[in-house]
């Protein structure tokens, strides 16, 4: 008897996404297993940010399914598409600049689910003990590696089953992009799936179990770190600067 090949956690099927008359997103579907990282690489104007903004809900999808535990989420308004257990922790940061660390985690904090790992304070600070010393310290006060770590924990405390990360490693120092890059492979551990975007070629080959690479707005790979090293072409065609 064949065996049945599990449903993704995170399916999304035929997305597209336009900003104005700009047709960003042309059709983009790939799938996210469960306990699964899976990078999402390309140049710049790819589609690779707008496929995380459009599965989260900042971006309206003008077409297609983002389904989570086969319950389609696209559409939904940002705030139900976190409760249902999507995190993202955004390019930008997007920290609480007037308040303190301890009061932006606080902000982040949902509770616990029965399907997902449940995060706590004290775990974030076992990542990154700066925070841990910094906690009392207005977030707008800490450098751009820190609100980085903090933008994660607070994602985090949100108990996501699914957690998307836009360009995490973006302008921090080599030190802190070797911290950041450890935590995430421990939540992927720790069991949360893992939808990273990164320029950084590098650390998204040590990272993932998978690679989707965008061209245009659409796939034009799917399949392992490995399979991907192995057609030198399509790194030239499609990430080459």
């Amino acid at each position: 008897m064949k065996a049945t090949t599990p449903a993704p956690l995170l399916e999304v099927r035929d997305l597209h996404a336009h900003y104005g008359k700009s047709h960003i997103l042309q059709g983009v579907t790939f799938g996210v297993g469960r306990n699964e990282v899976v990078s999402l690489l390309g140049r710049n104007g790819s589609g690779r940010s707008t496929t995380a903004k459009a599965i989260i809900g900042l971006v309206r999808p003008t077409g297609g399914a983002v389904r989570l535990d086969g319950r389609d989420l696209a559409g939904q308004p940002p705030h139900r598409i976190c409760r249902a257990g999507i995190g993202f922790v955004p390019e930008e940061r997007e920290i609480f600049a007037n308040l303190t660390v301890d009061e932006n985690l606080a902000m982040g904090m949902q509770p616990a689910r029965g399907d997902a790992p449940s995060w706590t304070a004290d775990q974030m600070f076992d990542y990154f003990p700066r925070l841990k010393e910094r906690r009392n310290t207005r977030a707008g006060n800490l450098s751009g590696g820190e609100q980085q770590m903090l933008t994660i924990c607070r994602t985090l405390l949100g108990n996501p089953k699914v957690i998307l990360i836009d360009e995490p490693t973006e302008g921090l120092a080599p030190r802190i992009v070797a911290v950041v890059a450890e935590a995430i492979r421990d939540i992927h551990r720790r069991g949360v799936s893992v939808v990273l975007i990164e320029q950084k070629l590098t650390i998204a080959m040590q990272i993932s179990t998978g690679i989707c690479l965008l061209g245009h707005g659409h796939i034009v790979f799917q399949g392992t770190p490995d399979a991907l090293q192995a057609q030198p072409q399509l790194l030239k065609d499609w990430l080459a600067v």
